[in-house]
């Protein structure tokens, strides 16, 4: 489980990223939300979930163009968080919303019948 301050942390390295996001020049960068960030205790690394518009090119898409970012994006981090290590980027696809549709039209199926 995690600490209060590893919480704070990821939720401050989640806000620098979306805001950052939106200077990001990057034509493969679609429509992307940062839905979560899970920093090791370390602070030298983190995984950051993203939730991508579009079908499955448009997220491959963007997840090489926010890797081909990272070094932007650590810079960002470095520059608004004073942290003792700035944390490697790993950019995931988080298919929590495709997951829960299914979950969905799963129950809703089940209950017609």
């Amino acid at each position: 489980m995690a600490s209060q301050r590893m919480r704070r942390v990821d939720q401050a390295i989640r806000q620098v990223i979306s805001d950052a996001l939106r200077e990001v020049k990057d034509p493969r960068v679609g429509f992307v939300t940062v839905t979560e960030v899970k920093t090791s205790p370390d602070l030298r690394h983190a995984r950051v979930y993203v939730s991508v518009l579009g079908g499955v090119p448009e997220r491959e898409a963007t997840l090489a163009g926010l890797q081909s970012a990272h070094g932007y994006l650590q810079g960002r981090i470095a520059d608004e968080l004073a942290l003792k290590h700035t944390p490697a980027l790993r950019f995931v696809y988080d298919d929590t919303g495709e997951r829960a549709a299914r979950l969905d039209e799963l129950i809703e199926r089940e209950a017609q019948e």
